[in-house]
């Protein structure tokens, strides 16, 4: 059984009720019994206790202190179940571990808050220039749909972005189902969607990742300007010119038609003819 609870708006808190998506996260996590996950913000228990007779260990990391006393209570009698109350992004991976007895989780299934989903993103995955030491196998997330389609766009569409590249470099991206408002309780005011992430090194590695960073932050800085006009505080246009006809790229191309290949291509190239962060 879960137990009801008040939402508090400063830990942007909406109590997921809906069984069929519960079941998709389910399915997408794709449980084993060996498996050891990192919930956060478990809320009221609800995915909670559908994953625990599922997996070796799940440590819970809740914010709410009202909340982590009532999951305390809930779940004392499952032995696979360990607590930690805090924030998620003041906690490093050491202090995760020590709290699942030495080991590091191999997946997490979680609905976060959506106003820190980027800051979520980065420790999960880390960075392109320092991806997380202890990777996980898949994470499975309940997002904002507007960052669903921004984490998993193709090249070309309007919701690409720099998230797009950074994320898409670190790890595989797939958009499992959409969400209505109505499946939770309150009902936010936008679509959600669930979300699974496998993280993996890139098949085209970038030789310098600070450049490659540097190339996205200064590529996406204006989403209305070409590429090579983003580009100029780094690089002259007409050598930036010849390096898009070698790796046949359009001279008028902008930031997000770009793939994520093309821009460790570029990044890559830069390298070897001289370019540095």
């Amino acid at each position: 059984m879960t137990f009801s609870a008040k939402t508090r708006k400063r830990f942007g808190q909406h109590w997921l009720k809906s069984e069929a998506v519960l079941a998709n996260i389910i399915a997408a996590a794709e449980l084993q019994g060996s498996d050891r996950i990192l919930e956060i913000g478990p809320g009221t228990g609800i995915l909670t206790q559908r994953m625990l007779p599922h997996v070796a260990e799940l440590l819970a990391v809740e914010i709410d202190r009202d909340l982590s006393e009532r999951l305390r209570s809930q779940f004392a009698a499952a032995q696979n179940f360990q607590l930690l109350e805090g924030d998620i992004l003041q906690l490093n991976w050491e202090q995760i571990a020590t709290a699942m007895a030495g080991d590091f989780p191999n997946k997490v299934v979680a609905n976060i808050p959506y106003y820190i989903t980027g800051p979520i993103l980065e420790k999960l995955l880390g960075t392109i220039s320092h991806p997380n030491p202890h990777p996980l196998s898949s994470i499975v997330l309940l997002v904002q749909q507007e960052i669903a389609d921004r984490l998993c766009a193709a090249p070309g569409s309007k919701a690409a972005g720099s998230l797009t590249v950074k994320v898409q470099y670190l790890a595989e991206c797939e958009i499992i189902c959409p969400v209505p408002p109505k499946a939770f309780q309150p009902p936010p005011k936008v679509m959600s969607a669930v979300i699974r992430l496998r993280p993996r090194p890139f098949p085209d590695v970038a030789i310098d990742a600070a450049l490659l960073e540097r190339l996205l932050k200064l590529g996406f800085g204006s989403k209305r300007k070409m590429l090579r006009n983003n580009l100029s505080p780094l690089i002259e246009r007409s050598r930036l010119l010849e390096f898009f006809t070698t790796l046949n790229i359009a001279d008028n191309v902008r930031a997000e038609d770009l793939s994520v290949t093309d821009w460790v291509a570029l990044s890559n190239k830069m390298l070897e003819e001289g370019y540095s962060p």
